[in-house]
């Protein structure tokens, strides 16, 4: 049979890929691969650059060429058969890293390198790549005796089965709950563009005969109706707007308790047992090592260098925020009890009082400012503004392979005209597709002889898709989405680093990954760029000053709660693995109250069972990691207050961002870059004045 991910073309062919290629494509691709390895450690006992590395990146290119399409399927067009198919294969690619990382030989020869006079001669990108993988060798159990090698490869194969478990759990779990309703007035408070979504949600459902089409759920039915969801343009809908309070509480239970043992499908995906054997499997791989906990062994790769320094940093700004959150909350309160008569403010209230309070205080509406941001406004404004930064032009490429016909396929040119990257663009929620919004690498940037592979990138997010001639409007949040995935996106195809190790996000200490992305967010407040990236979907009119200055003052609306929330996530995060104790268990909830204790001023009611839902830090690399979007904010608002002083679009700043950090990728200490670029370290201050907080 032809094998579509053993063909080695430019870009996977998507359309040709079939759950049965996969095993047979991953099975060929690791044998050669551990016969390659074989083969040039034994050609020599002298090992070079150019005899070992280099013809080693050229084995790991080819196999990350052919998982990265079937992962990402898995991801965004996830079935049984492909489930399964993946599934089979995580603990031969696991098996395969271990055994790098454990073999003696491998080891003995990146050391031999790293020691030789050669060392010297290799360019800094070289040079950090041969520290990573001797730092990687450690992290592997390459000082292990056998027994304890054994045990580490086991362990390493459960956590991938026990993470893609978690994942799945939380998919179906999400894709089971819908609710048909018939009643219109149970709807009131939607808005147009909210109905119109549940309807063709509704009317999709029924053609499929029940079975899920574009953003739905199975709940098969034969009336005609109103269908909301679990997916996330659904849920928020309804938690803002929806007038039935208990329409919100019914939906608020089943979204917080998805994946666990609480709420409608209890017990039926409960992630409970998952979550306790990943929290204790990561202490017990931590303990392996030599580190006194999972949380140390986190920061091995990060910039941040002992716990202390990640609770120290979250619990000063968790004390400079939560007086403003105090009041966020009790002005919340006193207004929902004074213009509604609530007195007993609940979790499933909280939204949909904030944008009331929001447009009684500032007369801004989310609904409103939608329409200012259709996809074909945003798009081209996103991408005008990328051009003036940096001098890049984006095109649309129309005849490309893809995994779903809401794909879009684009190339970044530069000013000499030469291709820099290109990246598949999957903007709408649907089923089959997990929630949440995030890019990923298909392929990455390396140098072959004369040539260099370009990099491409998938940026993935779930906004609510068209409906009819209407095409999709997005809220300024999730514009915001978009232009923190593109900074992601950027990092990963603007480099100019021709060694795979540490070309794009490669190699990045994962506490500074965040720093392009969140820099990217910025933009999205200024005026001058809303003006590019805005237009009436009707009339196309630009954002009009009277609603950018409602923006503007509304922007640190409720900063203070929105705040401490994110403290609370990662310090929850922080602390499960950090204070793991094997005799005790988990205790999530139990530090998770702690936690709350400590910074929260919202609780949530006993039923909440936000961890089980919790995917970043247990099924997608965030494991005691997850305070890297407040470090490296940090870097990204102090960064920005460059170009506040210099001018937004300013050009020499933007090329020294793009030169600095973009076209560096991970061949640098992060810090080293910063500091190249602001010509100093970082400080907080910006972080603080863009949130409203005073220093």
């Amino acid at each position: 049979m032809n094998n579509p991910l053993l063909a080695n073309a430019t870009l996977p062919m998507f359309s040709q890929i079939k759950p049965e290629h996969i095993v047979p494509a991953i099975d060929q691709l690791l044998a050669e691969a551990r016969s390659s390895v074989e083969q040039h450690l034994q050609t020599t006992q002298h090992y070079t650059w150019k005899n070992l590395i280099e013809p080693l990146e050229d084995v790991d290119d080819k196999l990350n060429k052919a998982w990265s399409p079937i992962s990402h399927m898995n991801s965004v067009v996830n079935s049984d058969e492909l489930r399964d198919a993946y599934n089979a294969c995580l603990p031969k690619l696991s098996a395969y890293s271990t055994e790098m990382g454990q073999n003696e030989a491998l080891f003995k020869a990146y050391r031999f390198i790293a020691d030789s006079d050669e060392f010297a001669t290799l360019d800094t990108a070289q040079q950090k790549i041969i520290r990573n993988a001797l730092r990687d060798f450690k992290l592997s159990g390459i000082d292990l005796d056998n027994e304890k090698k054994q045990r580490y490869k086991d362990i390493s194969q459960e956590l991938s089965a026990l993470a893609s478990n978690y994942e799945e759990n939380l998919l179906d779990s999400t894709n089971a709950w819908s609710k048909l309703i018939r009643d219109e007035q149970d709807l009131a408070g939607l808005p147009e563009s909210a109905l119109a979504q549940a309807k063709q949600t509704a009317d999709d459902c029924k053609d499929a005969g029940g079975r899920a089409t574009h953003g739905a759920v199975a709940g098969s039915h034969n009336e005609d109706g109103w269908m909301i969801t679990l997916q996330f343009p659904s849920y928020i809908s309804v938690m803002t707007y929806a007038d039935n309070r208990e329409l919100r509480r019914e939906h608020y239970e089943a979204f917080a308790t998805r994946a666990s043992d609480q709420g409608p499908h209890a017990e039926q995906w409960d992630n409970s047992e998952n979550m306790e054997k990943i929290l204790a499997l990561r202490h017990e791989k931590a303990r392996l090592l030599g580190f006194n906990n999972y949380a140390e062994l986190s920061l091995a790769t990060k910039m941040a260098e002992k716990p202390d320094d990640v609770t120290h940093f979250l619990e000063d700004l968790a004390d400079r925020s939560w007086r403003h959150a105090r009041k966020d909350l009790a002005e919340l309160r006193e207004f929902a009890k004074q213009h509604y008569g609530i007195n007993d403010l609940q979790s499933w209230d909280m939204t949909y009082y904030s944008e009331k309070m929001r447009q009684h205080f500032y007369q801004l509406s989310q609904e409103e400012v939608k329409t200012y941001f259709p996809i074909t406004r945003v798009l081209p404004g996103l991408f005008a503004i990328v051009e003036k930064l940096y001098g890049l032009q984006i095109t649309e490429i129309s005849d490309f392979d893809s995994w779903h016909p809401d794909v879009r396929f684009f190339q970044i040119h530069d000013q000499t005209d030469q291709l820099r990257g290109q990246f598949y663009l999957d903007l709408y929620a649907r089923a089959k597709k997990r929630g949440g919004a995030w890019m990923d690498d298909c392929v990455s940037r390396k140098r072959f002889d004369d040539t260099i592979q370009i990099p491409v990138a998938y940026l993935t997010c779930n906004f609510t898709p068209p409906t009819g001639d209407t095409p999709a409007l997005l809220t300024h949040d999730e514009v915001t989405t978009l232009f923190h995935e593109f900074g992601h996106g950027l990092h990963h195809m603007l480099t100019q680093v021709d060694h795979l190790g540490v070309s794009g996000i490669n190699g990045v200490e994962w506490d500074a990954v965040e720093l392009p992305s969140q820099f990217m967010e910025n933009w999205c407040w200024e005026k001058e760029a809303l003006a590019l990236m805005s237009g009436h979907y009707q009339t196309d009119e630009k954002l009009p000053d009277a609603l950018f200055d409602k923006m503007i003052a509304a922007k640190n609306f409720q900063a203070g709660m929105i705040m401490v929330r994110q403290l609370e996530f990662s310090l929850f995060d922080f602390r499960i693995h950090r204070d793991y104790d094997p005799e005790k268990g988990g205790r999530i909830y139990e530090i998770l109250e702690q936690v709350r204790e400590q910074v929260a001023v919202v609780r949530p009611p006993k039923f909440n069972r936000f961890a089980h839902s919790f995917s970043h830090i247990f099924a997608g690399g965030y494991g005691a990691g997850y305070y890297s979007y407040k470090w490296a904010e940090v870097l990204s608002s102090d960064a920005f207050s460059l170009f506040e002083e210099k001018g937004i679009f300013d050009q020499e700043t933007g090329k020294a961002f793009l030169t600095n950090i973009l076209e560096k990728g991970g061949s640098q200490i992060a810090m080293e870059l910063f500091i190249n670029f602001r010509g100093r370290k970082p400080t907080i201050d910006a972080l603080l004045r863009h949130n409203g907080i005073a220093a």
